[in-house]
């Protein structure tokens, strides 16, 4: 080749290089992507987007006030924020996505899905829901008797019925619907929320999560971590069955003393912050100190439930002596309430539990769904319900935002062999209520027999693209610079479901 090139004196060094194949393959192929990022540049929607979205927006934080309120983007509609998170999957087939056609088409093979494998193998027929639906409500939505406490609050709630998720495994689907994100590490949701906002409450965390009575949901602490924000927007567990731990002084200390040390506490750490005014770590963690020792005075009382009516306890069903763990899931409930009531800015509620194995403390009905969800469906029922109910008529549900969401659905098929349904994140149903939402709305849909979302198709980004719009925050901007990288909770995707918006 080297000859070959010195036989070409009319050619230029740069222009005998080309008579190389394999370079001048390799300079064509960048070419062609000059070409195509040229081209992309000049799409003008692509550049009304970059100039809509605007610089990123890092909120302004004193290590020493990590808490404090802060201005949202432009006006929101909604204050604060309940997330319940349904463990396991709850399917949408046997629950609020009614399909006629799989009622019709019950125990034959769905249409071009032979040999079909899904997550733990090979399906069987179709098979229609184990509860019949009915028309609830003024709306005449249909759901099904195995919620139908929620059911009936049907006129007050905006069903997303074509959400889809990126991993049909539960812990990267937990991870994606807490963080945006299948793979560890990175911040919640909440964590996201209280970084951006703050609370407008001083003497309680800004983010608590509420696990289920009976344990914790598959990922853990994963599901309300802060992941690289800073450690303060991390969320705080705790329930009606375990509440903060070391909140009440010993009561050898009488609270006179107990005021007395804490002043004196308080003076000779203003004293270190005058000193180092620029020592962000120790501001912090006076913060923390001082938040904990409010705790003692606010968080105490939250588990008290003895200043509630009986009326209130019926609602929830936290008086039901039959079904303990609804009675329990219920005052976990009223914890949420109360939360909420004292301006918690985002309050994450589970239901169901992995500690108990596949489908026994969850949703997770791969063998025999019919008999693990009748089990289920009181316990969430009721309470859900009564949350609601309650949030309405004290006003809140009118600056508060309710999700109902979970990993992702189920099939509208039988696993061979088994009599429960296998994971599916092709298209299941998540829903809203409250601020800034339409009431007795659906959105999107999923095929005639509930596979596939096939009308306005959504996705976790979408759903937490609208979460921080409700909040007043554009998620295109709302951002933490790590590692390099101006990260956000929607990564480089998510738009707005704007249809859905009151």
């Amino acid at each position: 080749m080297r000859n070959q090139f010195q036989r070409n004196k009319s050619l230029s060094p740069t222009g005998s290089l080309f008579l190389d194949r394999r370079l001048f393959l390799g300079c064509g192929a960048t070419g062609l992507g000059s070409i195509a990022l040229a081209s992309m540049l000049g799409d003008q929607s692509l550049l009304q987007r970059a100039r809509a979205n605007g610089p990123p927006i890092r909120p302004e934080i004193d290590p020493s006030t990590p808490y404090a309120p802060r201005s949202p983007h432009f006006a929101p509609k909604a204050k604060r924020i309940l997330l319940i998170f349904v463990s396991g999957a709850i399917s949408h087939v046997d629950t609020f996505d009614y399909k006629p056609e799989l009622v019709k088409n019950h125990d034959k093979p769905m249409p071009d899905s032979s040999g079909l494998i899904t997550f733990q193998g090979e399906q069987g027929n179709l098979i229609e829901p184990r509860w019949k639906f009915r028309p609830r409500g003024e709306s005449g939505k249909m759901t099904s008797d195995l919620l139908p406490r929620i059911g009936e609050l049907a006129d007050d709630i905006c069903f997303i019925h074509s959400m889809t998720a990126k991993s049909n495994t539960h812990g990267p689907a937990e991870n994606q619907m807490a963080t945006g994100f299948t793979l560890d590490g990175f911040p919640s949701i909440g964590a996201w929320v209280s970084y951006a906002l703050g609370s407008e409450c001083q003497d309680l965390p800004a983010f608590v999560a509420i696990p289920d009575p009976r344990g914790i949901p598959q990922i853990g602490a994963r599901q309300w971590s802060s992941g690289f924000l800073p450690a303060a927007f991390q969320g705080t567990p705790f329930n009606s069955d375990r509440p903060i731990p070391n909140l009440v002084p010993p009561v050898e200390i009488p609270r006179e003393k107990d005021i007395a040390t804490r002043e004196f506490l308080r003076r000779l750490n203003q004293f270190q912050i005058d000193r180092n005014p620029q020592d962000e770590a120790l501001a912090a963690r006076i913060a923390s100190y001082e938040l904990a020792a409010k705790m003692q005075l606010a968080a105490a009382s939250l588990n008290d439930l003895s200043d509630e009516t009986d009326e209130t306890l019926a609602l929830y069903g936290a008086d039901d002596t039959t079904n303990t763990n609804k009675a329990r899931f219920a005052k976990n409930c009223i914890l949420a309430r109360r939360l909420l009531e004292r301006d918690v800015r985002f309050v994450q509620l589970f239901n169901g539990s992995y500690a108990m194995g596949e489908g026994v403390g969850n949703w997770d009905g791969h063998k025999v769904i019919e008999q693990q969800y009748a089990i289920h469906g009181p316990i969430l029922d009721q309470p859900v319900a009564g949350l609601v109910t309650d949030l309405k008529r004290r006003g809140l549900l009118d600056d508060t935002l309710v999700a109902f969401v979970t990993e992702f659905g189920r099939m509208p098929t039988f696993q061979k062999g088994a009599s429960g349904r296998d994971h599916n994140p092709s298209g299941f149903t998540v829903w809203l209520a409250g601020a800034g939402v339409k009431r007795g709305y659906s959105y999107g849909a999923t095929d005639p027999f509930g596979y596939k979302a096939i009308e306005n198709v959504a996705t976790i980004y979408d759903l937490h693209a609208t979460i921080l719009h409700l909040l007043g925050l554009n998620h295109e901007q709302l951002s933490f610079y790590h590692n390099g990288i101006e990260r956000r909770l929607t990564d480089v995707h998510g738009h707005v479901l704007s249809e859905l918006l009151s």
